[in-house]
């Protein structure tokens, strides 16, 4: 039997044949029918063949959410390449480093972006460079300088002869690069058969349909923004409404008036959404498929998105390696198990382990790190052997470096991650554990937990809150209220208040930053606060 073809591109060619008229993308209010994308990526793939871009090439994208990313990404498959999406909040050098350590024949940039790529370019390897001017949306320049070719150069003639090539499982779909925070960025190797079984994965439980409106805000340079639901709406026939970034009124302008049934963001989105001035009054009933990832949800989020419009948020748990997703709470549960991330996906296996002794966890409610097996989870990292060597055991298990539990009914909780975990006097403090409580604190919107130093205990826990207009909390407020629930040496001895806590590209809270700017701050700890973290 031969092998069935996965090719995203052969699926947008085939709706193109079987339904072109209908909309593909809706991106910043402009309609593109599946026709038309099919017609843009043979054309696009057809100048880039003629440029020497061959199977198994690497080509980059340095932009915003676009219509253009995602033409990128099918010609990728078209001509069997693989896509390598650029965050475009890294710094020069950071971008440098995955241009060169992909290896990137061909790099597409956004004018936004050119002052980015221009200071690192006589060191990478691109011989292709391309300068989107096809983009309404995107700034533009008349006429784009050497080394620059303008896109638009690529398109009006297609060979109608280079049809998308056959992919399959083991074929390199993308390299999807870490946000670096223990060092230098990661190429997270995604294989097609990674993507497809993700697709599977979702299908099979999640209540998605071929028809489906999906809204995408979150950055597609991440895999959750992008293969969550966003490329599988628009590969099985459904409408995508792409925006160029996220904000919180007009996202919820978009799910209200195009009647958004599917729909993937991180908690702090849910939580801005949440905070949006109409969001009560908003009809959200078409919201069906609401996923939400990323990072550890706070209960008071799926309550209230709950109890105001009967939206139930559909937790899920997974990383760049997993495709992403290995777990999934169902909405008929999102109540009951509030805080869970599910059970495993169908097709994927998990479980814990012990931390340093490798040995499986099987009673409940005792924690170790999650790991992951299945045909979703990446073959490893390119070009780095010693990363993919410490990642994998010896029986094909995946170690996440996250920290978990399973309940007696099999539903997993993520309690954090290994290296963010606080030792205060000897004691295990898991911030997101602290952070969950927290968040119901009345008034408070976010919470965000690290470890100090201290001299006498290590570390002690800080928290760091965002609130509500108006609401002041003081330390001995907050550990009254924490103590119902945590132990005494899992309160915080220090409360700061600030504005905004900082994120990643990817919308994740990016603890190292925080971890920073409170050093930089330089607040000498009262003596009765640490006593206090003994008691």
């Amino acid at each position: 039997m031969a092998a069935v073809d996965i090719s995203p591109a052969s699926a947008v060619h085939r709706r193109a044949r079987y339904a072109g008229s209908r909309s593909a993308i809706i991106y910043e209010g402009t309609e593109i029918s599946a026709a038309a994308l099919a017609a843009t990526v043979r054309e696009l793939a057809t100048g880039l063949a003629a440029r020497g871009l061959r199977r198994g090439d690497r080509i980059a994208y340095l932009g915003l959410n676009s219509a253009a990313l995602l033409q990128t990404l099918l010609v990728a498959a078209h001509l069997g390449a693989v896509f390598v999406p650029v965050n475009h909040r890294l710094a020069a050098d950071e971008v440098r480093h995955i241009l060169v350590d992909s290896g990137a024949h061909t790099l597409v940039v956004e004018e936004g972006h050119r002052a980015l790529a221009e200071p690192v370019l006589a060191e990478v390897p691109a011989r292709c460079r391309l300068l989107v001017d096809t983009d309404p949306a995107c700034p533009s320049t008349p006429a784009p300088p050497a080394p620059w070719t303008p896109l638009s150069e690529l398109l009006g003639s297609a060979d109608p002869g280079l049809d998308p090539v056959a992919l399959h499982d083991d074929d390199l779909a993308a390299l999807m690069y870490t946000s670096g925070t223990t060092g230098r960025p990661k190429g997270v190797m995604l294989t097609h058969g990674n993507i497809w079984w993700n697709a599977v994965n979702v299908d099979s439980v999640v209540d998605t349909r071929p028809d489906d409106t999906n809204l995408a805000v979150a950055p597609l340079f991440h895999i959750g923004g992008l293969n969550a639901l966003t490329l599988r709406t628009l590969l099985r026939g459904g409408t995508v409404v792409l925006r160029r970034t996220f904000d919180p009124a007009r996202c919820l302008d978009d799910l209200v008036r195009h009647r958004v049934d599917s729909f993937f963001a991180v908690p702090a989105m849910f939580a801005a959404l949440a905070h949006t001035p109409g969001f009560a009054e908003a009809d959200l009933s078409g919201l069906r498929a609401v996923v939400v990832a990323g990072a550890p949800v706070p209960p008071q989020i799926i309550r209230e998105y709950a109890a105001r419009h009967g939206v139930l948020l559909q937790q899920a748990w997974g990383l760049t390696e997993t495709a992403p997703f290995a777990t999934y709470l169902p909405p008929g549960l999102t109540l009951d198990k509030a805080g869970s991330a599910g059970a495993p996906m169908p097709y994927t296996e998990v479980c814990l382990l012990a931390p340093g002794s490798g040995a499986k966890i099987s009673a409940p409610e005792v924690r170790g790190e999650i790991c992951v097996r299945g045909p979703n989870v990446t073959p490893g990292y390119w070009n780095n052997p010693s990363a993919t060597g410490k990642a994998f055991d010896d029986a094909g298990w995946f170690h996440s470096g996250d920290i978990g539990y399973r309940d007696s009914d099999g539903f997993y909780y993520v309690v954090d991650r290994i290296k963010d975990m606080i030792i205060s006097g000897g004691e295990n403090v898991y911030p997101a554990e602290v952070e969950r409580v927290l968040a119901d604190f009345p008034g408070v919107m976010e919470v965000a937990v690290i470890g100090v130093p201290h001299a006498k205990w290590g570390e002690t826990v800080l928290a760091v809150l965002t609130c509500k207009p108006g609401v002041e909390p003081t330390l001995e407020e907050i550990r009254e209220f924490g103590g119902l629930h945590l132990a005494r040496y899992k309160l915080p001895t220090r409360v700061l208040i600030i504005e905004e806590l900082p994120r990643n590209g990817s919308g994740k809270l990016d603890k190292p930053a925080l971890s920073a700017w409170v050093e930089q701050q330089s607040v000498e700890e009262p003596e009765a606060e640490a006593t206090a973290a003994a008691g």
